[in-house]
């Protein structure tokens, strides 16, 4: 789909590559959920093990997904805008 028609809920970033903060109410949902469970994972798994390391990847990847899907195409940026 031509991200002209879609609402992108995380704009790339200005310089590097990535996306910057949300822009709708959706993206900072996703944000909150993403700090709630990093939050109530390092309270209720003990860091000695792997499974927290695990488990913050694992919503690490699906954070980045979200991003992926619902944001613009990311890509190296400098500063201006590609015309």
């Amino acid at each position: 789909m031509d991200n002209s028609k879609r609402t992108i809920w995380f704009p790339a970033k200005t310089y590097g590559w990535g996306w910057g903060p949300p822009v709708c109410w959706q993206g900072w949902v996703v944000m909150a959920i993403y700090v709630g469970l990093l939050v109530a994972g390092a309270r209720w798994l003990t860091p000695e093990k792997p499974a927290l390391v695990i488990y913050v990847i694992g919503l690490s990847v699906a954070l980045i997904a979200v991003c992926w899907w619902k944001g613009e195409k990311p890509g190296w940026r400098w500063g201006g805008k590609k015309e």
